[in-house]
């Protein structure tokens, strides 16, 4: 594609060269480009590049897009100067994989806590219906049914135009996909077409990155603001935050509740550890899910598709035929009479959501012993409160490793615990080894009771310091359980 396509939609500052050349590629990664290949020099959060300018040079880039012009200019080499190149990354990714989303049906699910459910249950009806579908997601990307390993819940500008470009050259009529509040920040979805925008949720998360509950709060909101006028967004009005996040968009706004009259209004009729009889719309429907936070996902799942143009009838069909997502309230049978739960829950809200579904299906006639860490190189002001949260809903709590990445294992704990007071500390019990922290929780279960082990979910992987080891909760329960 010649550069003069790829920069359509930019505005430019200044040009150096001729951009009537023909581009082999485009790259933000100095140590990936090729000969002819377009070089995005973009301002990170851990280096900037405008300093590997002269190295993307010496490979063979055809032409740069940078912010500042280098000192020395190279012949042959075409110089773009814009002003904000974060932005415009992501549309002239869009322009050179040839606009998919303008082929596409895209939808975007944002929100602190069941992205993933949703835009992964999403994937499945619609292809339950007979579509080919695209879904790009936190545990894996779909191709229809070509799975594509994900590194981020959102991929950069150029990995997520040249999925959705596949998806369309393979003839997905729909894409899900889950919006991080970093690539909002980020302006990876720069340039991107949406058709749709559903809104989950917002409690406390990744404020070391944002600083501020109201920076991170503005990052879920901008995407709903940029969605254009022909778009629908959906909202939880069950979530404080949830009408503010319609209150500048130019899209079609409708909600969902599990509590008030929405366009999409639901409840619980009987819960238990096998699923839910819910009643959506005054229809009832089986699933193979629990929890009300499940309850409020499959909701969402509901709107969408009927404003997806999809009859309700047929929704509560394919929805009563999902099974749960990978690591999202996934419970296994001990030998022993225990069930144990493994849940990505990683947040305090998602805790309490996971431990008061637990506790509604037990109705106190067992006990919650709960293993729980926090992620290190995160957020720590969300550490002690985890540890509350825990030791409030659960009878035994085991504070353990999670990811500690960077970090001492021991000091993440200390500030889990420095959020009790001497009471509540005496229902905890400490251990760094996450698989001897899970085996005593299943040696302290009595038949009837619920061992929860909480925080990584899908993650088959456990990091410290900077290494990843295979480490998979669900293997190790079926490990002690002897299956």
């Amino acid at each position: 594609m010649k550069l003069d396509q790829v920069l359509k939609n930019i505005q430019v500052i200044q040009q150096i060269g001729h951009t009537d050349i023909e581009l082999t590629g485009i790259n933000s990664d100095s140590r990936r480009i090729e000969s002819g290949h377009l070089f995005v020099a973009v301002r990170g959060t851990q280096t900037d590049g405008h300093s590997y300018i002269p190295t993307a040079v010496e490979k063979g880039a055809a032409a740069i897009l940078c912010e500042e012009l280098p000192a020395q200019l190279s012949e042959n080499v075409t110089y773009i100067q814009v002003k904000d190149t974060e932005d415009a990354i992501g549309k002239a990714a869009t322009a050179f994989y040839g606009d998919p989303t303008s082929k596409l049906e895209l939808v975007g699910v944002t929100g602190t806590n069941g992205k993933t459910t949703i835009a992964t249950l999403l994937y499945n009806t619609f292809r339950y219906f007979g579509y080919k579908v695209g879904l790009l997601s936190t545990v894996c990307n779909y191709i229809d049914d070509e799975a594509v390993p994900a590194t981020h819940t959102t991929p950069d500008p150029i990995s997520l135009n040249e999925l959705l470009g596949r998806m369309a050259d393979a003839g997905c009529k729909y894409v899900f996909m889950e919006v991080s509040s970093h690539a909002i920040a980020q302006k990876r979805i720069s340039g991107l077409r949406f058709a749709g925008g559903i809104f989950t949720n917002l409690t406390r998360d990744h404020l070391d990155y944002h600083k501020t509950v109201e920076n991170y709060l503005k990052a879920k909101k901008k995407f709903f603001d940029d969605l254009p006028k022909d778009a629908f967004a959906l909202t939880n009005a069950d979530d404080k935050n949830g009408m503010v996040m319609l209150q500048n968009t130019k899209a079609k706004t409708y909600n969902y509740s599990l509590r008030s009259l929405c366009d999409f209004k639901g409840r619980i009729l009987e819960a238990h550890f096998e699923g839910m009889l819910l009643n959506f719309n005054d229809k009832e429907l089986a699933v193979q899910f629990i929890g009300k936070f499940n309850a409020s996902n499959l909701l969402a799942v509901f709107g969408a598709a009927c404003l997806l143009g999809k009859k309700e009838e047929d929704v509560l069909v394919a929805l009563s035929t999902l099974h749960p997502v990978a690591g999202r309230f996934d419970s296994l049978r001990s030998p022993n009479g225990y069930t144990a739960i493994v849940d990505y829950a990683h947040t305090p809200d998602a805790l309490v959501n996971v431990l008061d579904s637990i506790q509604e299906i037990l109705e106190g006639k067992g006990k919650i012993i709960t293993v729980v860490g926090a992620g290190g190189n995160r957020d720590k002001g969300k550490r002690p409160i985890m540890a509350q949260e825990s030791v409030k809903r659960s009878d035994r709590v085991i504070i353990t490793s999670d990811n500690p990445r960077n970090e001492e294992p021991q000091d993440i704990i200390n500030d889990m615990l420095a959020g009790l007071n001497t009471d509540e500390r005496r229902n905890v019990i400490t251990i760094i080894d996450r698989k001897e922290a899970i085996r005593t929780a299943c040696m302290l279960a009595q038949p009837g009771d619920v061992v929860l082990v909480a925080g990584k979910g899908h993650e088959n992987y456990q990091e410290i310091k900077g290494v990843k080891h295979h480490f998979d909760d669900k293997e190790i329960l079926r490990e002690f359980f002897g299956n």
